[in-house]
C-alpha cells in the first residue's frame, strides 16, 4: 500500500499517535487525555504483556500515577518501602537500601506487579471518549508533512491503513521503529552477559525484601513481590548454553541454593535477557518523538527503567498539551530531549555500575567486602546507600527553567554563591531549587483537609508564594498572562494563619488558593532557601524561584523559557526572547537489540 498523505488537508485523526502499549504509551495517554488532548495507542501484540517485568515502582511515578487519577487503582498492586539489601557470597549484608523519607508524597520505593498495573494504565484510558487502545496494530511507514505525520499501520488480517496525527511518539521498546525512522544514534554499551528470570507464585521463602546477591559463584538477585509472588535473577556463565534453563535438572540447581523444595515450585514466568545500557543522542526530530525504551535502555538493578520510561512521559505530557492548545510554541518540544537526555544517561552508568559490583570475580569479590565493611562503620556513607544517595535526582539545568540569580530563561545554575540576592535575603543554604522536582506534603484548605499538595494545585501552572498574596506583587499585564493561561495563584501560609488569609485575599483579583501548612514542611521548604516565591511547571518541577517582589518578573522570565505565545504572531512573553535549545550528537554504531528484557 502507498500511503496517501493527502497533503492538501489539514485534519487529523488524534492529536498523538503513541507506538507501543506499555506502561510509557499508556501512561503517556492518560496524561494526555486528563489535559483534554485525543490521543491513539497502538500495540503490536493482540493483548498486553501478562507476565511480569519491572518490579520497582518509586515515588516520582507514583505521583504521576497520581496526577492522572489512577494511583487508587494501582495501588492494590503494589507494596511500600520496598527494603534492597546488597550481600555477598557468604550471605553478609554489604549495604541496605531503606529510605524511609517521602518528600513527594509516598514512599520512595514500591515493589509491584507490573501486568496488573499495566492493565490499570489501559482501563483509565476509557474514561476519556477521544482517546483509544488499539491492539494488533503495527506501524510500517510515516511521512512527516508540515502540520502532521501520516503513519501506515498493518492490522493484524494482514490490511493496511493510513492514521494522521499532529504528533507522534514512540514507545515501542528497544527494538523501536520509530528511534530507526528518526535515524539516530543509540549510544553505549550492551555487555554479553546473560541473565535467567524466574518468577513463581506462592512465594516458597515468604520475606518480603529484596536481596542482591554478589555471590562470585552464581551472582543472582531474590525478590518479595505482591500477591505472593518471588522473583529470581540468576546469571548465567559464558559456557552455559540458554537452551539449559529448560532442563528440569539445571533449574534444581540453581534455586536449590535458595529453596527447601525446587520441585515443588509454581513458575509463573521464565526467561533469559541481557542486560543494555543505551540511550539515543537525541528524543526528538521534527513532530516525531521517542520515550521509554525506545530512548533509553538501562540494566535492572536499581528498578530504574520503569521508572524512567515514565519521566519521560511526565516530562513530554504537559509539553505537547501546551503546543496542541496553542499556548506555546513547537519549539517548547525540543527541551523534552534537552532535559530527559542527561538524567537518563546518568541512571544509565549508575546502573551500570552497580552490575560491575554485583559480578566481581572471588578475588575484587574479597577486596569489594572488606572495603564495604570498612566504609560501613561511617554513618555519612551507611545513610548515602540506606536513603538512596546514590541515585541521581532530575535535576533539569536547561530548558523550562530559569537562573534565580539573574532570571535569564533557559538557563539555571544550582549554585547561588556571590549572587545578586545576598543583600536583600539570608538563607541557610546556597543552592537554587529550580530544576528539582518540589515537595508534596500534607495540606489543608477550606474544602479539604489533610490532602496532598498536587490534589489541590491540579495539574497545571502554580505561581506560589509564602506567606503573601502573590497577585499583589503582579502587575496588570502579569495577571492578565495568569488568567489567559490558567495559572493557578496559591499563597502557603502556616495553618494558624490560614484562616485569616482566606479572609484577606477574598478580594484579590485574581482568584487564589490559600493552603495551610499543618505538618511546617513548606515553611521548613522555603525556610531553607533564598525565594519566597516560585513558579511550578505542571510536572511539578521548580521552573523559577525568586524573591516576592521579583514574583513578575519571574513569570514572564518561566513561559518565555517555556516557548509561551504573547498573541498568535509574535513569540516569547513581554518581549522576553524564546532561548535556543542545542543537543549535541554522538555517533556510534547502533546494536540489535533483543525483545523481552525486563524494565
Amino acid at each position: 500500500m502507498r500511503l496517501d498523505t493527502n497533503a492538501g488537508s489539514s485534519r487529523v485523526d488524534t492529536d498523538v499517535l503513541i507506538i507501543g502499549g506499555g506502561p510509557v504509551g499508556l501512561t503517556l495517554a492518560n496524561l494526555l487525555g486528563v489535559r483534554g488532548q485525543r490521543a491513539t495507542v497502538l500495540e503490536a501484540r493482540p493483548e498486553l504483556i501478562d507476565y511480569p517485568r519491572g518490579v520497582g515502582l518509586d515515588d516520582e511515578s507514583i505521583r504521576t500515577l497520581q496526577t492522572a487519577g489512577l494511583w487508587q487503582a494501582v495501588q492494590p498492586y503494589t507494596v511500600p518501602h520496598h527494603v534492597v539489601r546488597f550481600v555477598n557470597g557468604k550471605g553478609q549484608v554489604l549495604a541496605t537500601n531503606d529510605p524511609r523519607t517521602d518528600e513527594f508524597g509516598h514512599p520512595r520505593k514500591h515493589g509491584f506487579i507490573q501486568p496488573l498495573v499495566d492493565a490499570e494504565l489501559a482501563a483509565g484510558l476509557d474514561r476519556f471518549d477521544e482517546t483509544e487502545l488499539r491492539f494488533g496494530h503495527t506501524v510500517v511507514g510515516m511521512v512527516e508533512e508540515s502540520d502532521r505525520v501520516c503513519v501506515e499501520v498493518e492490522r493484524a488480517d494482514g490490511t493496511r491503513t493510513a492514521l494522521t496525527a499532529s504528533y507522534v511518539v514512540g514507545c515501542e521498546g528497544g527494538r523501536s521503529f520509530t528511534r530507526g525512522w528518526m535515524d539516530v544514534d543509540f549510544v553505549g554499551k550492551s555487555p554479553s552477559t546473560r541473565w535467567l528470570v524466574v518468577d513463581v507464585a506462592d512465594d516458597p521463602i515468604g520475606t518480603p525484601s529484596v536481596y542482591l546477591g554478589a555471590d562470585p559463584r552464581r551472582p543472582y538477585v531474590s525478590i518479595g513481590l505482591p500477591h505472593g509472588i518471588r522473583r529470581w535473577e540468576f546469571m548465567l556463565f559464558d559456557s552455559e548454553a540458554t537452551e539449559l534453563v529448560e532442563e528440569p535438572a539445571f533449574m534444581r540447581r540453581l534455586l536449590a541454593p535458595h529453596v527447601p523444595d525446587p520441585d515443588a515450585l509454581s513458575v509463573i514466568n521464565k526467561r533469559v535477557f541481557t542486560h543494555h545500557g543505551r540511550i539515543a543522542s537525541t528524543f526528538r526530530k521534527g513532530r516525531v518523538m521517542i520515550a521509554g525504551d525506545a530512548a533509553h535502555l538501562m540494566p535492572v538493578w536499581l528498578g530504574q527503567g520503569w521508572n524512567s520510561g515514565i519521566r519521560d512521559a511526565t516530562n513530554l505530557a504537559w509539553k505537547l498539551t501546551a503546543v496542541l492548545t496553542g499556548q506555546a510554541e513547537d519549539t517548547l518540544l525540543d527541551s523534552y530531549s534537552e532535559e530527559r537526555h542527561q538524567h537518563a544517561s546518568d541512571m544509565i552508568e549508575v546502573n551500570m555500575a552497580a552490575g560491575a559490583i554485583m559480578k566481581c570475580g572471588p578475588v575484587k569479590g574479597r577486596l569489594r567486602d572488606l572495603a564495604a565493611a570498612a566504609l560501613n562503620v561511617a554513618p555519612s556513607v551507611k545513610s548515602y546507600f540506606s536513603e538512596l544517595r546514590f541515585k541521581p535526582m532530575p535535576r533539569y539545568g536547561r530548558g523550562v527553567v530559569v537562573d534565580q540569580a539573574t532570571l535569564e530563561p533557559g538557563r539555571s545554575s544550582a549554585s547561588l554563591r556571590g549572587n545578586r540576592l545576598q543583600p536583600f535575603v539570608d538563607a541557610a543554604g546556597d543552592t537554587s531549587p529550580v530544576g528539582l522536582q518540589f515537595i508534596q506534603p500534607r495540606v489543608n484548605t477550606v474544602d479539604t483537609t489533610d490532602v496532598l499538595l498536587d490534589d489541590v494545585l491540579g495539574d497545571w501552572w502554580t505561581l506560589a508564594a509564602w506567606g503573601n498574596n502573590p497577585a499583589r506583587h503582579l502587575g496588570p499585564d502579569e495577571l492578565e498572562l495568569v488568567r489567559r493561561f490558567g495559572i493557578r495563584l496559591v499563597s502557603f501560609m502556616p495553618e494558624t494563619q490560614r484562616s485569616w488569609a482566606e479572609r484577606e485575599y477574598a478580594d484579590s483579583p485574581v482568584p487564589v488558593t490559600v493552603i495551610g501548612d499543618p505538618t511546617g514542611r513548606l515553611k521548613t521548604w522555603f525556610d531553607t532557601r533564598a525565594c519566597g516565591v516560585v513558579v511550578l511547571r505542571p510536572d511539578r518541577f521548580v521552573a523559577a524561584a525568586a524573591l516576592a517582589q521579583q514574583a513578575g518578573e519571574a513569570l514572564r522570565a518561566t513561559l518565555a523559557a517555556a516557548s509561551y505565545r504573547r498573541d498568535p504572531v509574535r513569540g516569547g512573553v513581554d518581549g522576553v526572547p524564546v532561548p535556543p535549545t542545542v543537543i549535541e550528537p554522538t555517533v556510534v554504531e547502533t546494536p540489535v537489540i533483543e525483545e523481552g528484557a525486563p524494565a
